[in-house]
């Protein structure tokens, strides 16, 4: 993903879908704040159907709810804006979808809104890992960010920050494919080295 993430941003979609190509997994969205530009950017790369699910707009409390299984709990405890929810809503999509990876954006595009705990430009942005059944290798990785600007600046600087946690997180994940295929040669070497003995 190294030497296509280099050529720029506009790159990075498309470096995230070779990569989730060759391992054979799948993404899904969940956003706030950015109104479905994340997913916009992953669905203009051509061949995106083989790897991209869906995308759910979830700008409300009770869509969170409803439609990512975020708890009430969290919401009530923490605000729409906050580390938790943003984990959540990357959990959620990513299990209810069924894919390999989640991904979310929640936070406060301004100009209103924001409080000296919570200013205008907070954005958290989550990606959530579904590892094999039984591997206890599934993770909610999530980033904290403070972005300047206009309204569109943020969401904007937003989009970047979701795609460049998905694009880095998904490097730092072997696939279960590439492990399988490590096993399969080591297995035929074992066979070869007995064989010749």
């Amino acid at each position: 993903m190294t030497d296509s993430q280099t050529n720029g941003d506009d790159r990075i979609e498309a470096a995230i879908g070779e990569t989730l190509i060759e391992r054979d997994e799948t993404v899904a969205v969940a956003e706030s704040l950015t109104g479905g530009q994340v997913a916009s950017r992953l669905i203009a790369v051509p061949g995106a159907s083989a790897y991209v699910d869906r995308a759910v707009i979830a700008y409300s409390n009770q869509s969170k709810q409803q439609l990512l299984a975020v708890p009430r709990e969290a919401l009530d405890a923490d605000g729409a804006v906050s580390e938790r929810v943003a984990a959540a809503m990357a959990r959620g999509i990513r299990d209810t979808a069924g894919t390999t990876w989640g991904v979310s954006t929640t936070g406060i595009a301004g100009p209103t809104g924001g409080t000296e705990n919570k200013p205008v430009g907070l954005v958290y942005v989550a990606v959530a890992y579904a590892g094999p059944w039984g591997s206890e290798r599934s993770f909610v990785q999530t980033e904290r960010h403070v972005c300047d600007g206009s309204r569109n600046e943020i969401t904007e600087q937003s989009v970047a920050h979701a795609l460049a946690l998905l694009a880095a997180t998904i490097e730092s994940v072997e696939s279960c494919s590439e492990k399988a295929e490590e096993g399969r040669r080591e297995n035929d070497s074992v066979g070869r080295d007995d064989f010749d003995h």
